[in-house]
Formats: C-alpha cells, structure tokens, sequence
C-alpha cells in the first residue's frame, strides 16, 4: 500500500490529486493507496477503486498506516517530515508551491531542499516523481536535525519565571 498525506491546511494540493490520477491510469502505481486529502479536490479519483479517501485521519491511525505502508508521499510539511523519519518511514516529499495556490509561499520546497543534505528526496516534476515511485529509496535511519523545537528553544531563551517578572514589573 501506498500512503499519499496532503496535510489539512486550508489550500487545496490538486496538482498532487492530479498527479495520483495519472500515475495511477498509468500503472507506474497498481496498488492500494490511501488518501488524506485535506482541502483538495478529489473529484479526478473519487471512484478509483484503488484509493480509499479520507480528509482527515487521526495520529493514531496515521502511524499505523504509516508502519504499513511500502511508501510514504508527503507534503512536505515540518511536522509531518519529522514525524515519518523518526518512525524511519521509506518517503518522499512533494513540496505546496506557492505558483499553484497550494500556500502562503514556499517554506515547504525550502525545508525540502534543506533536507538533501539527509539523503532525503523531494518532487516537483511529475516525471521524476515516477522514478523515485519505481526505485522507492530505502527506509529512513537517522535523526533530522538535532537542534531543540522552537518551544524547548524559545523557553531556554525566556524561562516562565523571567516572562512572570517581565509582566508583574
């Protein structure tokens, strides 16, 4: 099975649903594919009887499917890309681009790019993105990033007891 995870924030990724579609009337993909789709349009592949569809998921279910799965296709959300390398998931990362609507701006193809570095790929190009479904790369091992979470940071920076003096004074 192949787990396809759009993320939920309120733009739509159809140029990935778009993409599912022709890699599935293509075969580079004949197998199950669950979907979480967020905001996008889902028209193109409602009826595949390969792809079970769901908006949202919970992270229970999300780690299940995820340790079941032969390959992972993410955005490339922060959260979600760390989340699937500390499980040491075989992944890959398909970036919002900005050009597209599919947010704000391009922070997703940034940290994408930054992760090279991990041996970790990311796809713009859909023929691209057909090889790497055909050569999957090997399940993550390693640690992204060994820098603190920006809470631990920020609250190594202004410790509780420093904020309250700031405030009382």
């Amino acid at each position: 099975m192949i787990l396809m995870t759009l993320g939920t924030i309120p733009f739509p990724f159809d140029r990935a649903i778009l993409w599912l579609r022709i890699l599935l009337n293509s075969k580079i993909i004949n197998e199950p594919v669950f979907l979480q789709y967020g905001n996008s349009n889902i028209s193109f592949i409602k009826n595949h009887p390969l792809v079970t569809l769901e908006p949202t998921i919970t992270s229970h279910d999300w780690n299940k499917l995820v340790d079941e799965s032969r390959l992972v296709i993410s955005h490339a959300g922060q959260g979600s890309t760390r989340m699937l390398a500390a499980r040491g998931a075989r992944f890959l990362l398909l970036p919002r681009l900005k050009s597209f609507g599919e947010h704000i701006d391009n922070h997703q193809l940034l940290f994408a790019q930054s992760l090279a570095q991990f041996g970790i790929d990311h796809f713009v190009a859909l023929d691209r993105l057909e090889k790497a479904i055909l050569n999957p790369p090997p399940a993550f091992q390693g640690k992204l990033f060994e820098t603190p979470k920006l809470t631990d940071y920020l609250l190594s920076q202004y410790p509780p007891e420093k904020i309250m003096t700031q405030l009382i004074a």
